[in-house]
């Protein structure tokens, strides 16, 4: 009797083996997608650009404010620039006029004239009497001129006046002429006043100093003068001479005591 063949067993398959394996292990969670951006609604749009490049557009009220900010600021800028060219000017003139009054002190060395009373004669003073007095001074003034290289010219329009107590007494005109240099010259004016009426308080102080032989008076001359300097004349210049007189007397006899003179100058 024949003898039964029985059927072998076949190796598992690997599907059957893997299905075996995920029945005996424990099931793993699914493994999540990977996270999305959330898209922004459809009206939306971002940009996103370098900070130097972000532009915007401000409103009409701001723009209007630029503007006028803009145009103040052009306005001070040309302001400042206009400053500093009219500071530089001014400071380049400044060191221009020292340099050249250097240099003419340094060539020509000038040197102030010098003025004084040389002899003066009163008349018409006739204190005893309530009547108004007419008083005279003829006054004769030295002008000295004591540089090398300079003249002087005494324009017209000169004028002097004689005062006592701040009371004008007298006026007169002065002489023109050339005081060439190293020169003194000598002139001479007649200072006449009218219908001067004195309180009774300097009528009294006139009569004690009389007595005492010390009478003041204030000398003060004006002038415009021009100076030469070799062939070249300068601009007007305005000159002012005060002296105060002391005289012995109120006659034509009157001899001076005491004289003291000191002068100003304008230069315009």
């Amino acid at each position: 009797m024949a003898d039964r063949v029985h059927p072998t067993a076949q190796p598992p398959s690997p599907s059957t083996e893997t299905s075996s394996k995920s029945n005996v292990e424990a099931p793993h969670p699914p493994i999540p997608e990977p996270s999305r951006p959330v898209p922004p609604p459809p009206s939306t749009y971002v940009i996103q650009l370098p900070r130097e490049q972000i532009f915007r557009y401000p409103p009409p009220e701001s723009s209007r404010k630029f503007q006028t900010l803009n145009v103040k600021k052009n306005r001070r800028s040309c302001c400042r620039r206009c400053c500093c060219f009219t500071l530089c000017l001014l400071l380049l003139l400044i060191v221009a006029a020292g340099i050249a009054a250097a240099v003419f002190y340094l060539v020509f060395r000038p040197e102030s004239p010098k003025y004084t009373v040389d002899r003066i004669r009163i008349s018409g003073f006739n204190l005893t009497s309530a009547a108004p007095i007419t008083p005279r001074f003829d006054v004769s003034i030295k002008a000295n001129n004591p540089n090398d290289k300079i003249g002087i010219y005494y324009l017209k329009d000169g004028t002097a006046n004689v005062f006592y107590n701040d009371v004008r007494l007298c006026d007169g005109v002065l002489p023109t002429f050339y005081q060439p240099k190293n020169n003194i010259t000598v002139f001479h004016t007649a200072l006449k006043g009218s219908n001067i009426v004195l309180a009774r308080t300097s009528k009294t102080e006139l009569l004690n100093e009389q007595k005492k032989s010390t009478v003041p008076f204030l000398l003060r001359a004006k002038t415009p003068i021009k100076i030469k300097v070799g062939s070249i004349n300068t601009w007007k210049i305005n000159v002012e001479v005060k002296c105060d007189v002391i005289v012995d007397a109120l006659n034509e006899k009157a001899k001076i005591i005491s004289k003291k003179c000191n002068y100003s100058v304008r230069l315009w």
